[in-house]
């Protein structure tokens, strides 16, 4: 889900560009930063096309998928629906609300028709909150709370995370997953569910048979005797295998019987979707207290595990999470001790999701466990150094991944990625990875940058670069710095652009990085150059012409910058 959220917000990026452009002059009461979650939800759950709005679709994400995802709801109630407003608006003004959408006036009145009840759900999130704010502050955690290991998580070295196609094969061969879908594939389509057991006492005989597990001896229900049943049960409905129906009942979803699915990326979305079932392995006893003074040893397992370097001796593990559950919880050592063995539970639970292995007294975690756990600490907003492996790191990873490390560490990862390729090679895979995006001026300098130490070995691929309209300043300048023979001259306009971007990169540095670059010019040369660089088809010269007139000190340099906008709208 992650990957398709980035490529949905990369497509998205231009548009929302133009648009909090365009609504500086149009919609000036607007807020158009309230549109991207919008915009975002909308191309991910109801429609590919960016251009195409049906009523019912937004009454869907206003009502049920926004409530779900807005981070600030207060802002939302005050003015989500007037930024939604001004940005249909915009779509349509210019040309981009597509034929199949609705007229805008009907979307308009789905917006007031939506409004008390949208503005009802913001403040109804608000309440939870103020109640959620009163609870943290009187709970104490349990044993799955990383918050305490923050500072050691942090002073953590870099941990490598295995390439897709490895976790993926090892995320096919996990056994309760497959116990999920083949329960799933039992339940079948439309099976009715009670209200006080989900499946009658036959019906959970069956389906014990249908995932392979045993049938307790037991003299009272069969249904309570077998929470293992029930939380495959729960992995099936988080792994979207199983999905609810109408009056009382449940069915599989189509795909369910596919799995292992054949597409990598596939596999992996649904192996992260049941990600958070580790909490299933917890102990489940008699006396409700008693379960909750051992809630989190799952997790409190695998954060040990992380920053034991991977792997624990398991008796060390055992007494080290005892004196945990004694220090969180009055109850910790009664609900341990009527546990017998806690940790049995949990690295079964672990062990059959493929996250640890256990051999003799030791207790590690495999690759895809490794993964997983920084997951969760990331979900819990906890930073950890976690990198791609270099070996299966590729070179847009690698772009990415530098831009957000000092110096000295970035030097040291194109170091030991480049020692795994011959230098045509890597400048090849550096100068296809920065043509991924032409808004990224960032990628695209330092890609430029490191390909241009390799001299003469990348000259094919500066050459290839040419055909590439956001490179083709940087390949003609070092082909010419190269002299090759027949390679183009720099131009005027490669020059230009070549300025864009490093205005870019200093514009997303702050706004004293960028008033402080746009000095070292001069007003005389500045000046100048605006009357020219408005031409250049760059993704953000109207932004920047815009950040001009706002922020230049020189009224004179502010007055160009605007007459050079007006140029650029009109040209585009």
């Amino acid at each position: 889900m992650t990957d398709r959220i980035e490529v949905a917000a990369t497509e998205l990026r231009p548009l929302l560009e133009e648009f909090i452009i365009w609504a500086r002059d149009n919609a000036p009461e607007s807020d158009p930063e309230l549109v991207g979650p919008a915009a975002l939800w909308h191309r991910l759950a109801f429609s590919q096309d960016l251009g195409t709005w049906k009523r019912a679709d937004l009454r869907n994400l206003l009502l049920d998928r926004m409530p779900k995802v807005v981070e600030d709801a207060d802002a939302a109630a005050d003015g989500m629906l007037p930024a939604v407003d001004a940005y249909l608006t915009f779509l349509s003004q210019t040309g981009r609300l597509t034929e199949g959408s609705d007229s805008l006036s009907d979307l308009q009145a789905e917006l007031d028709d939506v409004e008390d009840d949208f503005v009802e759900l913001m403040e109804d999130l608000l309440d939870d909150d103020a109640e959620g704010d009163d609870e943290e502050e009187e709970e104490i955690g349990d044993l799955g709370d990383f918050e305490p290991f923050a500072d050691a998580l942090a002073d953590l070295d870099t941990i490598r995370l295995r390439p897709d196609s490895e976790l993926a094969t090892a995320a096919r061969e996990v056994p309760l997953i497959a116990q999920a879908r083949d329960l799933a594939v039992w339940v079948g389509s439309g099976r009715r569910v009670g209200e006080q057991t989900l499946l009658s006492e036959d019906e959970v005989a069956e389906a014990l048979t249908a995932v392979g597990l045993p049938r307790p001896e037991t003299e009272g229900s069969l249904a309570e005797a077998v929470p293992q049943l029930w939380n495959v049960w729960n992995l099936a409905v988080d792994l979207e295998f199983l999905e609810p129906g109408d009056a009382n009942t449940v069915g599989v979803q189509d795909d369910t019987s596919e799995w292992p699915f054949d597409d990598d990326e596939d596999v992996l979305d649904a192996w992260m979707l049941g990600l958070h079932s580790v909490d299933y392995g917890d102990p489940e006893l008699a006396d409700e207290d008693l379960t909750m003074a051992l809630a989190g040893l799952t997790r409190g397992v695998l954060v040990r595990l992380l920053l034991g370097g991977g792997s624990r001796d398991l008796a060390e593990l055992g007494q080290e999470l005892s004196e945990a559950a004694a220090e969180l919880d009055e109850l910790g050592s009664d609900a341990w001790e009527a546990a017998g063995d806690p940790l049995a539970g949990a690295l079964a639970w672990l062990t059959g999701y493929g996250m640890v292995e256990v051999t003799g007294q030791t207790v590690s975690l495999t690759p895809l466990g490794t993964e997983g756990v920084v997951h969760l600490v990331d979900d819990s907003d906890i930073e950890v150094d976690a990198r791609p492996a270099i070996e299966s790191m590729s070179a847009h990873e690698l772009l990415a991944l530098s831009a957000e490390l000092p110096e000295e560490e970035a030097d040291a990862e194109f170091a030991d990625w480049m020692r795994l390729r011959e230098p045509g090679k890597a400048a090849e895979e550096l100068l296809e990875a920065a043509a991924q995006d032409e808004s990224d001026a960032l990628i695209r300098v330092q890609a430029a940058s490191v390909v241009g130490t390799l001299g003469e070995a990348a000259i094919p691929a500066w050459q290839e670069a040419l055909k590439q309209s956001s490179l083709r300043p940087y390949a003609a300048t070092h082909l010419s710095q190269l002299q090759v023979e027949g390679a183009p001259e720099p131009t005027q306009d490669d020059t230009h652009w070549l300025i864009l971007d490093m205005w870019t990169i200093s514009a997303g540095l702050g706004r004293s990085e960028f008033i402080g670059s746009l000095r070292d010019i001069g007003p005389e040369l500045l000046n100048n150059l605006l009357e020219v660089i408005w031409k250049i088809p760059h993704a953000h010269v109207e932004e920047l012409l815009d950040l001009i007139s706002q922020v230049h000190p020189d009224k004179q340099v502010a007055k160009a910058a605007r007459r050079a906008l007006f140029k650029a709208r009109s040209n585009s």
